[in-house]
């Protein structure tokens, strides 16, 4: 017969009970659920939450995108080349600065803002819950996040 301890220490391994397979299983029925959503706006989701940054505020610098995105600029560099192509936006140097790069929103990346407006909804209609249960697990997954992202103390001494 396993003891409780074991069979506890054993199921610490498995699959299910690991936050990092919770987290990257959501991750990846949320861009699922965002797709049909995204399609009809020839938008992918990469490209969706690039142009939710740019809605807020336009004229940034690649390097501020990659901060709110938590991307860096060998993802973020093709993603925004791709973007340009379809005239969602403009790319150009710092007048400031030349080694700095700057992001604007074209008419039509303005205009696709519309066309996007319906998407949280839709979203949420298809997840479940009320808008108050959607907003609070937002804010629990933000104050994860910040969690997991300050720095950590190094142990002094690691027990094997």
């Amino acid at each position: 017969m396993i003891s409780t301890t074991r069979r506890q220490r054993d199921s610490s391994l498995h699959l299910d009970n690991q936050l990092c397979f919770a987290l990257y299983s959501a991750s990846l029925a949320t861009t699922k659920l965002y797709k049909p959503l995204l399609d009809p706006l020839g938008l992918t989701y990469p490209q969706y939450l690039v142009m939710l940054v740019l809605w807020e505020q336009d004229d940034r610098m690649v390097s501020e995108l990659g901060e709110r995105l938590y991307l860096d600029s060998g993802t973020l560099t093709p993603l925004l080349k791709r973007m340009e192509a379809a005239g969602w936006l403009h790319r150009l140097r710092d007048a400031a600065d030349e080694r700095r790069v700057r992001v604007h929103l074209t008419l039509a990346g303005r205009a696709l803002r519309e066309q996007a407006r319906g998407i949280p909804a839709c979203l949420s209609q298809q997840v479940g819950g009320t808008l108050a249960e959607l907003e609070a697990l937002t804010r629990q997954l933000q104050q994860l996040r910040g969690q997991m992202m300050a720095p950590q103390p190094t142990p002094a001494s690691s027990e094997r």
